[in-house]
């Protein structure tokens, strides 16, 4: 007998957010990937969130860049390589080295990054090169370095767990960060006494731990801090000792603090209870082990640094950092954010977590790396950079794994800017996004699971992704793309790797070079792996080096920073309110962020059927009241305005919305929808230390979208449908979802509707002009094709049973004629409906049916007769609500 050998399981890493999972990735002969969590990787010990435990239905080659393209065209990779060097170094001799620019991404691995920062700060010479991370992180990274003197995070992921009170600060944790939400929530589980406390304007699925949530106004987080630093104070819950010993700067920090001088003043400043208020501040003096996470809704503002070191602040008077279970946290985005700023990613930074700033900093760079023409200056970060290519200062860009004409604030311009620009090099893995669009060179890159290299997560661990299958067609990774340019560039000695590995050495070599202790990024003990080491270095937290040779957990433990004098900075903080307020024209707050399932710009994610049931168009949530005077209706379509641009969305009513705000997320696309790109609405203002834009605080108007019409299509092909002005595209399982609205009627819906069709098949029809209904099906061989739902407003059918009707090869009589009604035969089991559990795929209705017929009182009672809830527990906040309603 012939034996047979089971597959072996590469240990990788998830691409998605800062988390950094660990993956277990099983190739089969076939081909076929299956993915799970790795148990024994420190990040995640198994787990894994809805997304990450979809990724083997990413990996197809459908949607891919597979060739390079240059003006529409495929051409070979010399070819293309030429045109972008020659492209770049001709704007050079014309125009001088800070005409061109990069713009690069957290997705792109160490190596890729490190390389793309030597090119263009090293031997361009300019430090025109910026990262998305820039829209995420780059205000903890300010803040850090003015309180420690370095970008130095404090904390690891067992902080959050050993600690007695957590203080999550403007994120949607259960969401964003669904695999530490888990463990918090197993923490708490294990440990009862410990307290969990929210402040976020709205009330997120975070909250379902939450003993307490403050639903404060928006841009109001330095007044909570402020006031909370002057009650420590007032109530003696300092610690004196420490701050005469390792901090300065806390008589400014607590005059500063005094314009709140008491939980009254701080309950007005914020717009919440003075009992809530209260309840927090007890809760934090006499709570030692207290860990504060903190996120976008205080990153992604016109004060985020300001308010960030007020977080700090707290835990620095307190003496509540370096020790176990306290601490500031910065939870990062991206899967390599902490990795891009290691290398210098950002455009005011140099690698290795040298700064511009310090000449001697410039200095040791260049000798380094043998770089006599380095930048001595920072560059343009995010927004600075897309406006000098809009007024024609930068000519030539090169963009990398990221789409900045979705995710940029005030994208209509930053499109603009690009389609004016006399040359856009744009590497991805994805070949349609609203920026390839813009693009006129296009170079496929490799995409997750044929990349390999390193990333570096937020509690500062550093992991392997390797690659488990081949490149498709011809894409190449990112590290080899730049380095190819830059030999033809001229600097080819420089650029002369031919793997990963050497490039990670030289990474870390620099890291250690000239580093007595001072810096706090310091990896040099890995400075001599060889490539056999390299390929399987286990998960590691930096530093690590001769003084730690088994990485550290945490920093900052003996109470030296790494500033001149050693001690700590407090910062005065004076609370500002959100650079652009509200009036009559545009009196609402438009805040932006994620949902559970989909990421970023759904390149991705966007693939994935499962993933598209959960929320599957884009949606505005806004309060009752704020509908009531906005004139809304629950499930119809809206407009929102801002003083930049407009979207469509529809209405999703919820009191769980703050009055007077509304929220927006921020994944859709031109791609998947037309017209609902919400950072077409944000304003390029940024922080004037960190340069992040303030993408929670727009003043939106909302209105009613009226359309002439509205519908949906479902097609076993995704189709081009002309008058729609709105149409949201989702691929659901065997199908696509077409959500519809048009403000012109089509003079006839039999010709439009069979306009969008290729093939034979039999059609049934039905029409009825006078209440504007038009509804058709399409079946050939006794499949479903098509079907197609027209209405005068949004009171369609349902689309569960219909869309599950194109997994059946042949349709029965009842069947059939029930297609055009939207109602399955008599007997038949109902639908599903919107999908709750992403893992198993599990619908509110069958929920809602089972906690009332089987009297289910709790979640673990609902996970074990559906199995709802037991995978990755993303869906288990909704379900516990599902079961509140039910039995009230």
């Amino acid at each position: 007998m012939q034996s047979m050998t089971a597959p072996q399981a590469i240990r990788t890493t998830c691409p998605y957010c800062g988390v950094g999972c660990g993956v277990l990735a099983t190739v089969a002969e076939s081909g076929e990937v299956k993915v799970s969590g790795d148990p024994l990787h420190p990040a995640n010990f198994g787990r894994l969130c809805s997304k990450g435990a979809a990724l083997a239905e990413t990996l197809g080659s459908e949607g891919r860049l597979l060739h390079p393209v240059v003006d529409g065209a495929q051409v070979t990779w010399e070819t293309a390589l030429d045109r972008v060097a020659d492209g770049f170094n001709k704007v050079i001799a014309e125009h001088g080295r800070n005409a061109v620019a990069f713009y690069v991404s957290g997705q792109l691995l160490t190596e890729d990054y490190y390389v793309a920062n030597k090119l263009m700060k090293g031997f361009i010479g300019s430090a025109n090169i910026d990262t998305n991370s820039r829209l995420c992180m780059s205000t903890a990274v300010a803040a850090h370095k003015r309180a420690f003197g370095a970008d130095a995070v404090p904390v690891c992921y067992e902080d959050v767990e050993a600690a007695d009170l957590v203080v999550i600060v403007g994120s949607n944790y259960a969401w964003a960060h669904p695999v530490l939400y888990q463990r918090l929530v197993a923490a708490k589980k294990s440990r009862p006494d410990m307290r969990v406390v929210v402040v976020d304007p709205r009330r997120t699925a975070t909250c379902d731990i939450a003993d307490l949530h403050l639903a404060i106004a928006p841009g109001s987080d330095a007044y909570l801090f402020n006031g909370l630093l002057h009650h420590l104070r007032r109530e003696d819950a300092l610690d004196l000792a420490y701050v005469e010993q390792h901090v300065e700067g806390f008589a400014a920090a607590f005059e500063a603090a005094r314009a709140v001088d008491s939980i009254p003043a701080v309950a007005q400043a914020c717009g919440v209870p003075e009992t809530d208020v209260g309840e927090f501040f007890r809760l934090f003096a006499r709570t030692e082990r207290c860990v504060t996470i903190f996120s976008q809704g205080v990153n992604q503002s016109s004060s985020g640094v300001d308010k960030a070191n007020s977080i700090i602040n707290v835990h620095l008077a307190t003496g509540r950092i370096g020790r176990p279970g306290m601490g500031p946290f910065s939870v990062t985005g991206q899967p390599n954010a902490m990795g891009g700023r290691e290398v210098g990613g950002l455009a005011n930074q140099l690698a290795a977590h040298l700064d511009f700033s310090d000449a001697a900093s410039v200095d040791l760079v260049r000798r380094f790396w043998d770089a006599p023409n380095i930048a001595q200056d920072p560059g343009l970060k995010a927004v600075d950079m897309f406006q000098a290519i809009a007024d024609g200062k930068i000519k030539a860009v090169w963009i990398m794994g990221t789409n900045p004409v979705v995710s940029m604030p005030d994208a209509d311009r930053v499109r603009a800017a690009l389609m004016g620009c006399e040359l856009v090099v744009v590497s991805d893995c994805a070949q349609q996004t609203d920026t390839t669009a813009c693009a006129d060179i296009l170079l496929p890159a490799a995409g997750w699971g044929e990349k390999d290299g390193a990333v570096t997560n937020s509690e500062r661990r550093i992991s392997r992704q390797r690659s488990f299958q081949p490149a498709a067609g011809e894409a190449r990774p990112d590290w080899w793309i730049i380095t190819q340019v830059a030999q033809r560039m001229g600097f080819a000695a420089a650029f002369a790797y031919t793997r990963p590995a050497q490039i990670f050495r030289e990474h870390a070599r620099l890291s250690g070079f000239e580093n007595p202790g001072k810096r706090a990024f310091d990896i040099s003990a890995l400075a001599d792996l060889d490539d056999t080491h390299y390929e399987t270095l286990q998960p590691l937290q930096w530093p690590f080096n001769e003084r730690s040779p088994n990485g550290t957990q945490r920093l900052l433990v003996d109470g030296r920073f790494y500033t001149p004098n050693g001690k700590a900075r407090m910062t005065a903080i004076a609370p500002r309110l959100p650079a652009v307020a509200t009036d009559a024209d545009f009196p609402l707050v438009l805040n932006t962020g994620r949902i559970r399932d989909q990421w970023h710009t759904m390149t991705r994610t966007g693939k994935v059927p499962r993933l598209n049931a959960h929320q599957f168009e884009p949606f505005v949530q806004v309060h009752a009241q704020d509908a009531e005077a906005c004139r809304l209706q629950d499930g119809g379509l809206a407009r929102l305005s801002s003083r930049h641009g407009s979207m469509l969305a529809r209405v999703q009513l919820s009191q769980d919305q703050r009055i007077g705000s509304v929220f927006a997320p921020m994944h859709w696309s031109e791609t998947y929808a037309k017209s609902s790109r919400v950072d077409s609405l944000v304003a390029p203002i940024t922080d004037p230390i960190s340069g992040q834009p303030e993408s929670k605080h727009t003043p939106v108007r909302v209105e009613p979208y009226l359309p002439a019409w509205q519908g949906f299509v479902l097609s076993r092909n995704r189709l081009e449908l002309s008058g729609a002005g709105y149409c949201a595209c989702s691929q659901g399982d065997g199908y696509w979802r077409h959500e519809l609205a048009g403000d012109m009627l089509p003079e006839d819906w039999r010709a439009w509707a069979r306009a969008s069709q290729a093939g034979a098949g039999e059609w049934m029809e039905f029409h009825d002009a006078a209440m504007g209904r038009y509804r058709a099906a399409r079946v050939q061989d006794g499949r479903l094709e098509s079907v197609f739902f027209i209405a005068a407003d949004h009171r369609l059918p349902e689309r569960e049973w219909l869309g599950s009707l194109f997994a059946k090869r042949d349709l029965s009589t009842a069947e059939l004629a029930g297609l055009l009604s939207a109602r399955p035969p008599k007997g038949e089991a109902s639908e599903t409906g919107r999908i709750v559990c992403a893992c198993f795929s599990v619908g509110e209705k069958s929920l809602v049916n089972a906690i009332k017929t089987q009297g289910l009182t709790s979640v673990e009672e609902v996970g074990a007769h559906l199995k709802a809830g037991t995978g990755c527990g993303s869906c288990v906040p909704e379900i516990r609500r599902l079961i509140s309603k039910a039995t009230i």
